[in-house]
C-alpha cells in the first residue's frame, strides 16, 4: 500500500490535498484531477467500489472545514484485501462532483442517493434523479440545515392529502 501511495503522490501531486491514515489509508483530492486518480486506482487493483456517500460539515467542530460538503468513496482491492478511502471537498456554491458510473456501475445508485439526500449533482451520471424521496420533494433531508418540521403550508402535498384523509 505504501508503494501505491507513493505513486499517487508522485503522479497526482498537484491534485492531492492530503494523505490521512486514521482508521484506514485516505487520500483527500481536489475535484480537478479526481477522475484521473480514480481511473489510476482502478488500474492499480481497486476494482470494487464499496460505498460512496455525502457529508455535510455545516457548523462542524472542532475545526471549520474549508468546504461545506464532501463526497467520500470506499474502494477495495480484492487481490490485496486493502481498503482505501478517497475524499473530495465540494463547495456549497458549486455543489457538484464527477460521476464514476463509467468506472463502477454500482456508483449509479450511490450517486443518486447522495444527490437525493444532499443535493450534490454528479456530472456525467446517466440518470440522475431522486432515489429515496418522491420526485416532487423539496430540499435535501441529510443537509444539516434541513428543517426537522415544516410549517403546514410547506408540507409535502401528498402528505397533506393523506393526513386529511386520515382525520375523516
Amino acid at each position: 500500500m505504501k508503494e501505491m501511495l507513493e505513486k499517487v503522490k508522485e503522479k497526482f501531486n498537484k491534485f492531492v490535498l492530503a494523505f490521512e491514515n486514521r482508521d484506514l489509508p485516505c487520500i483527500v483530492v481536489k475535484r480537478e484531477g479526481f477522475l484521473e486518480l480514480m481511473k489510476f486506482l482502478k488500474e492499480e487493483g481497486f476494482n470494487h467500489l464499496i460505498d460512496l456517500c455525502g457529508v455535510d460539515y455545516l457548523n462542524y467542530k472542532p475545526e471549520k472545514k474549508p468546504e461545506r460538503f464532501e463526497v467520500v468513496y470506499h474502494l477495495f482491492n480484492m487481490n490485496t484485501k486493502v481498503l482505501l478511502r478517497v475524499k473530495v471537498p465540494i463547495p456549497e456554491e458549486d455543489c457538484w462532483q464527477y460521476s464514476v458510473v463509467t468506472l463502477w456501475k454500482t456508483a449509479n445508485w450511490f450517486e443518486r442517493e447522495c444527490f437525493d439526500m444532499f443535493g450534490i449533482k454528479f456530472k456525467g451520471h446517466p440518470d440522475l434523479r431522486r432515489l429515496l424521496m418522491p420526485e416532487d420533494w423539496e430540499g435535501y433531508p441529510l443537509r444539516k440545515d434541513y428543517p426537522l418540521e415544516l410549517p403546514e403550508e410547506q408540507e409535502w402535498k401528498v402528505y397533506k392529502e393523506l393526513k386529511a384523509r386520515g382525520s375523516k
